[in-house]
C-alpha cells in the first residue's frame, strides 16, 4: 500500500503553512460531525454513534487503500494498537459528554485537550515548551471559556467523561509524533476504527439500533465521512507541527460551532463572540508565525554550515 506520508514527503510544503491549513481543514469536518452526533436522535447511544463511525471508516478505508498487500502492515504495531486504544476512547468519552451536556459544555472541557498534549510531551519525550508558547495555549482556553460564556452547564457524569476525552485526546496527539514519523495518516486512522469498533461491537450487537428513515441514514453517513476526511487531514496536519501545537490550530472547531449556531440556529452575535473568537484566532495566528520563524531559522542555520 502506498504510505500517504512518505508520498507526501516528496512535495516540499511549507509547515508554518501546510500544518495550520490542514488542521483548519479538520476542525471545520469535526464541527460537522458534532453537528451530525447531536442531531441524531436520544435513542443512538454512545455504542451506536461508535459503531456507525467506525465501521464504517474501516470500509471506506479497505475500499480505497486496502487493494495492495496487507492494509494492516505498519511500522510499530504495538503502538498503532495503543493510539486506537486511546483515540477511541477519547472519541467514546467525547460523544458521551456532548449527550449529557449542552454542545458548547461539552466542547469548552474537551478543549483544555491542547495542555494535557503538552504536558505528555514534556514527560514522554521530554519536550519543553517556550512562555511565549504556553500564552498561546492560556489564550485558547480562555477564548474557548469566553466563547461560551464560562457556563460549565450539565451533570457532574457528562463534565468528567468531557475532561476524560480531552486528556485521552492529549496523550493521543501525542502518539502521533512517533508513528507519523513512518506511518502515514490512512493506517494510523485505519488501526483507530479497528480498535474502537472491537470496543462497540459487544454492547451494539446486545441492542442494536438502526437508521429508521431516510434522514438518520443521511445523518449517519455524514458521521462516516466527515470523519473519515477529518481523521485523515489531521493526522497530516502532524507531519508538520507537534500534538500540543495540533491541539491549538484545531481549537478553531469551537469558533465554527458558533458560527454554526449563529447561521443557522438563529444564535445572537455578542460580544463574547468576538473576544473569544479573537483570543482564539489571534493565538493562532501568533503560534504559527512563530513556529515560521523558527523553520525559517533552521532553515538558514542548515544553510550557513554546509560546507
Amino acid at each position: 500500500m502506498i504510505n500517504p506520508v512518505r508520498s507526501a514527503a516528496k512535495v516540499h510544503l511549507d509547515a508554518g503553512l501546510a500544518g495550520p491549513l490542514f488542521m483548519l481543514a479538520a476542525a471545520l469536518l469535526y464541527t460537522l460531525l458534532n453537528v451530525f452526533v447531536k442531531l441524531l436522535g436520544p435513542e443512538y447511544r454512545v455504542w451506536d454513534v461508535g459503531f456507525y463511525r467506525f465501521l464504517g471508516g474501516a470500509l471506506v478505508l479497505l475500499t480505497i487503500f486496502g487493494r495492495r498487500g496487507n492494509p494492516y502492515r505498519g511500522h510499530n504495531t504495538r503502538l498503532l494498537i495503543i493510539r486506537g486504544c486511546t483515540g477511541s476512547a477519547a472519541f467514546i468519552a467525547l460523544v458521551t459528554g456532548i449527550r449529557l451536556l449542552p454542545l458548547s459544555t461539552a466542547l469548552v472541557i474537551f478543549y483544555s485537550f491542547p495542555a494535557f498534549a503538552a504536558l505528555f510531551s514534556y514527560f514522554l519525550y521530554g519536550e519543553k515548551i517556550g512562555l511565549f508558547e504556553i500564552a498561546c495555549i492560556l489564550a485558547v482556553l480562555a477564548g474557548v471559556a469566553v466563547l461560551f460564556d464560562f457556563q460549565i452547564a450539565g451533570g457532574l457524569l457528562g463534565q468528567v467523561m468531557a475532561l476524560t476525552g480531552g486528556v485521552l485526546a492529549g496523550l493521543t496527539v501525542t502518539l502521533i509524533r512517533t508513528l507519523r514519523e513512518h506511518n502515514g495518516p490512512v493506517i494510523i486512522y485505519l488501526y483507530l476504527c479497528t480498535m474502537g469498533l472491537a470496543v462497540v461491537l459487544p454492547p451494539f450487537a446486545l441492542q442494536p439500533v438502526w437508521p429508521a428513515s431516510s434522514w438518520e441514514w443521511g445523518l449517519v453517513l455524514g458521521i462516516v465521512f466527515s470523519s473519515v476526511t477529518a481523521q485523515l487531514l489531521m493526522n497530516q496536519g502532524f507531519f508538520y507541527c507537534r500534538g500540543w501545537e495540533g491541539g491549538v490550530f484545531m481549537s478553531s472547531e469551537v469558533i465554527f460551532t458558533a458560527l454554526v449556531g449563529i447561521l443557522f440556529l438563529g444564535d445572537p452575535t455578542t460580544w463574547r463572540f468576538w473576544t473569544g473568537g479573537g483570543l482564539i484566532f489571534g493565538s493562532v495566528v501568533v503560534l504559527n508565525r512563530l513556529k515560521a520563524n523558527q523553520e525559517g531559522s533552521r532553515s538558514r542555520d542548515s544553510h550557513q554550515s554546509r560546507p
